[in-house]
């Protein structure tokens, strides 16, 4: 009998709901699929009824066949990879490319093949960097196969198997120890003290603790509250479990996030928006170009195809050919660039993009912090307070009380503080790697900043009451290698209000006092204040009995901001950036963390992921925007707030490193992972990867974009009016009958001046160190600007005015000569070098950027003056370009007249700055007279 599997195989990939039922074969039903929600309500011996599992002696190997024919391997089903001739194919859809390579099929037809030759050239530049860029930068979908765990331990016909993962299949029997990767999403039946980090999945920083009892439906929303189900691709910290297999591959929650992810497209850039706008301006104005000298030459009586014939020639030698030159090296030398600042960029225009970005939403764990916990206050029980500094699971740092630096035993309040937590402790720091609870594990590194983590090793352990999510501490009973005659002693920690309902006693400067109402009261009010600080807080008593401790002290602890956070996240709010911070954690810890970093202040907003399911996208959109901390957020809240920033006009960057931001990541502008702590379906969804995971560098990124975009306007600022400045010359000469001031070699190079070293050198102009503080620029405006409009037509026109005067004071006798064409020609190309050293930045005079600062710029002017006078003074060229030599009065009188583009450019760059700073000033002193006319001034 054929398996249906075979015809119905994508039933598989269906998602999951309650129950999903498919035919096995003619007489019997493939058992259903549990979704971990629904898994969780039920009891344990239900659940096994319905996956037929044998909890004891596991599947059988025949049972398992037949259940992995329908269910399939526990891995992803990625797409097969484009190939890349496609990919580099697909290079070709930019719409300049597109104009281009019609202007190269058109010169084709008008037989002007060297026109056709060099657009070529130009098109196969373009779209090879563009490939082998975007192609090096490339991470295949397979890296997610990394985050599923390659082996487990597994039981089949009632013994213990050592399995690949990929093997599991629903119904199977999987037993977890500390350090496993969770193979499957398993719903639990038995625990011993199972603790699973599951920050990678849903941002919680601690680790979550397991039970097996069935939980209730109403508060089973989100995934953190299943604590009955381990959740594939999550950390045993520590304990032990077994668990029935519920879901596999992509019908696991991680699943979910995988088919989350690949359904999401991800946006156009900024950038290429303004391509597609200024290749369809371009289109515009050739057609229009062609259109107006047809019709003009139509009227004046000449042939319309010969017409036809100029109007396309000087069509073609309108569209810049070099401008997705310089746009492509530009963004490959940006990229380059972000590699050597630890930042791995995987397309090209999202550096550029970068520059547009005006919101960034960043996970908390792991990437505003550090995802380390750490003790920073001590309180104890005698009312001492000592600051601890340092962080991570390590010895560097100190405690500190009143200045004064404790060690050793030197303060005995706070020694015996830190031993009971160094005691009462399962974890273990070994080569600053912690094996064990985070919690745990900023104990020991407290006691090792002190030189007491030997103290463990003092005491010999006879019973441990283990710590469990229920009852909210731990105990162990010990006695002294060296005083094993003495009575055995309890070391406790916990939640405050379990232990100090063990407590009759407190310490108080070696002392054992009675624990009065007044202290209680006393240790509560310290406890809240620390719980409003967003300190986790933690209780320490040791004491002969569980019934009779004496109080120890109280510990503060957080998972601490990352170094230099603080400051970027500054920066980047004063240059007009909004930061927003989305996390799975807690309300109190979220806003305490965005406080440290200067995110939330008075007046902020927050908003939990319960509220933001409660609303449509309309009302999050109108409220988004004045939310500084998404707290409780769940991997589909993190869209719907991306969904609603972008609806607001947002270009927003996230960042994250779990595969609870990974959909996210995808929907972004710009999605930034982290290198060290981020999960791989996390840089996979990426755009861009931080190697050290430094917040810093997204402002250098976004210094990076905002450089990169002025550059290129830079170069379309002298492209566009030198190409403008040309045409212009030639069409008048065409349309008034005039004879043509250049000849055609003579055109050529200045074409390849047009679109060479001069011009592509501008586009590797150093960034400016100002442009951090400039507002992000608006992704609808165009790169054509009306600034840059009357730039270009105030720099063509002198070109165009300087040109026809030098032609016609050589043309006094009526007759032209190669003397006639030589001024003209070198004139124009020194109009070219001058107006290239204007267009080095849009705002900033030579004198400010420094005249050598681009050293490539200097090379390629000297290189391109160097040739033109070689043009001019080499006898072989001078017979190929039909020039003559030209005497030292006349190249200075040349200098002289075409350095009047570049003063006219900088004396406009001056008077803009001084119409600004007038508009401030005028601002200011209008906002100063509303001031005194206003109530408050009375006031």
């Amino acid at each position: 009998m054929t398996l249906a599997i075979q015809m119905n195989k994508k039933v598989k990939y269906s998602k999951i709901v309650d129950f999903q039922e498919a035919t096995y074969c003619d007489n019997e039903t493939m058992m259903p699929l549990l979704s971990s929600k629904r898994a969780s309500e039920l009891p344990v011996n239900e659940v096994a009824s319905i996956y037929q599992a044998d909890l004891q002696n596991g599947l059988n190997n025949t049972e398992v066949s037949h259940r992995r024919a329908f269910h399939g391997w526990n891995e992803f089903d990625i797409s097969e990879d484009e190939p890349l001739w496609k990919k580099y194919i697909s290079q070709f859809k930019n719409p300049l490319i597109l104009l281009l390579l019609a202007s190269a099929v058109i010169s084709v037809i008008m037989r002007q093949f060297d026109d056709a030759v060099s657009i070529t050239v130009a098109i196969l530049i373009v779209v090879t960097v563009a490939f082998v860029q975007e192609y090096r930068s490339e991470k295949s979908l397979e890296e997610l196969s990394k985050l599923v765990p390659p082996e487990c331990h597994c039981i089949r016909e009632g013994k213990m198997e050592h399995l690949l993962a990929r093997e599991l299949v629903p119904g199977d029997t999987v037993c977890l120890t500390v350090g496993d990767r969770v193979p499957a999403d398993l719903r639990l039946f038995e625990n011993v003290d199972l603790s699973v980090d599951e920050s990678s999945l849903t941002g919680e920083t601690e680790p979550c603790s397991k039970c097996v009892v069935p939980q209730p439906a109403a508060g089973n929303g989100d995934l953190t509250s299943r604590s009955n189900i381990a959740f594939m691709g999550t950390l045993v910290r520590c304990g032990k479990g077994k668990g029935i297999v519920i879901g596999t591959g992509e019908n696991s929650e991680f699943g979910e996030v995988f088919k989350m992810m690949q359904a999401e497209d991800a946006p156009k850039t900024p950038l290429q928006k303004s391509m597609d706008i200024l290749g369809k301006q371009l289109s515009l104005y050739s057609f229009g170009i062609i259109g107006v000298i047809m019709l003009v030459g139509w009227l004046q009586g000449k042939h319309i195809l010969d017409m036809f014939t100029i109007g396309v020639s000087l069509a073609v030698a309108a569209i810049p050919e070099g401008l997705p030159i310089v746009v492509t090296v530009t963004l490959a030398l940006g990229v380059m660039r972000m590699v050597k600042k630890r930042a791995i960029v995987k397309k090209l225009p999202i550096v550029e993009t970068l520059g547009c970005c005006n919101v960034i939403c960043s996970d908390k764990t792991g990437t505003l912090t550090k995802n380390e916990m750490t003790v920073t206050h001590i309180f104890t029980s005698d009312g001492l307070h000592a600051e601890v500094t340092g962080v991570g699971y390590n010895r560097f740092g100190d405690v500190m009380l009143d200045g004064e630096v404790i060690h050793g035993f030197s303060n005995p309040s706070i020694s015996k503080v830190v031993e009971a937590g160094c005691v009462c402790n399962d974890a273990i720091i070994r080569n600053d790697t912690l094996m064990g609870q985070p919690t745990e594990g900023a104990l020991v590194a407290l006691a090792m900043k002190m030189g007491l983590d030997g103290l463990r090793d003092d005491y010999i352990r006879r019973f441990e009451h283990p710590f469990t999510s229920e009852e909210k501490w731990m105990a162990v009973k010990c006695v002294h290698r060296t005083q094993q005659d003495k009575p055995e002693m309890y070391f406790m920690k916990g939640a405050y209000e379990q232990v100090i309902r063990c407590c009759t006693t407190y310490n108080s400067k070696g002392q054992t006092l009675p624990l009065t109402q007044q202290q209680k009261e006393l240790y509560h009010q310290e406890k809240t204040y620390m719980g409003t600080a967003g300190l986790r807080v933690l209780a320490l008593a040791s004491g002969p009995d569980l019934g009779q401790l004496t109080f120890l002290g109280l510990m503060g602890m957080i998972d601490p901001p990352r170094t230099g956070v603080r400051e970027a996240v500054a920066t980047l709010i004063t240059s007009g950036v909004a930061v927003k911070m989305i996390t799975g954690d807690s309300q109190e810890t979220a806003i305490a963390i965005a406080s440290r970093l200067g995110l939330y202040s008075k007046g902020c907003q927050s908003l939990s992921g319960e509220e933001i399911d409660q609303m449509d996208v309309q009302q999050l959109s109108q409220l988004v925007s004045k939310v500084a901390v998404f707290y409780r957020a769940s991997p589909r809240h993190k869209l719907n707030i991306i969904k609603s920033l972008q609806k607001n006009g947002g270009v927003v960057a996230m960042t994250g490193d779990g595969v609870n931001d990974a959909v996210a990541l995808k929907a972004a502008d710009i999605g930034i992972a982290m290198g060290r702590t981020g999960t791989d379906v996390c840089k996979e969804a990426a755009d861009m990867i931080l190697v050290e995971d430094d917040f810093q560098t997204i402002m250098s990124a976004i210094e990076e974009g905002k450089g990169i975009y002025n550059n290129i306007k830079n170069f379309v600022r002298f492209q566009l009016s030198t190409s403008i400045a040309a045409l212009t010359l030639i069409s008048l000469a065409t349309l008034m009958n005039f004879p043509n001031p250049l000849n055609a070699m003579q055109i050529l190079w200045i074409n390849i001046i047009m679109d060479g070293p001069p011009a592509q050198s501008l586009g590797v102009e150093p960034v400016d160190k100002d442009v951090i503080r400039q507002p992000p620029r608006n992704v609808k405006d165009s790169i054509l600007t009306r600034s840059l409009i009357v730039k270009i037509l105030v720099s063509s026109i002198i070109i165009v005015c300087g040109t026809l005067f030098v032609f016609w004071r050589e043309l006094q006798d009526n007759v032209i000569t190669p003397r006639d064409t030589t001024m003209t020609f070198t004139c124009f190309v020194f109009f070219d070098m001058f107006n290239a050293l204007s267009s080095r930045s849009l705002t900033k005079s030579v004198s400010e950027i420094g005249l050598c600062s681009n050293r490539m710029f200097c090379y390629a002017v000297l290189g391109s003056i160097m040739g033109q006078l070689l043009v001019i003074y080499f006898p072989p060229l001078q017979k190929v370009f039909q020039t003559e030599s030209l005497g030292a009065l006349d190249l200075l009188f040349l200098v002289v007249l075409t350095s009047s583009v570049c003063i006219v450019s900088e004396t406009i760059k001056k008077l803009e700055k001084v119409r600004e700073r007038f508009q401030k000033h005028g601002g200011s002193l209008f906002q100063f007279k509303k001031l005194n006319g206003s109530p408050f001034h009375e006031v």
